[in-house]
């Protein structure tokens, strides 16, 4: 069964997260999924958070469209 987080339970998982920022993310479309039940609630479901950030690693620091 999928365990549903607010945007305040998402930030405190991830270090340096905030809400702003994961507001920020949404509106570029480039943070982890979500869901809008309503108007004024966002949700997002775990699994796709761990997804969204396990997509992130990286192996070193030079962009991608330098090597």
């Amino acid at each position: 069964m999928p365990e549903y987080m607010s945007p305040d339970d998402v930030a405190e998982m991830i270090p340096g997260m905030t809400v702003t920022k994961l507001a920020q993310l949404r509106f570029k479309g480039q943070g982890p999924k979500y869901m809008k039940p309503s108007p004024k609630v966002c949700v997002y479901d775990r699994a796709d958070v761990i997804e969204w950030l396990e997509s992130t690693k990286r192996t070193g620091t030079k962009r991608a469209e330098e090597a």
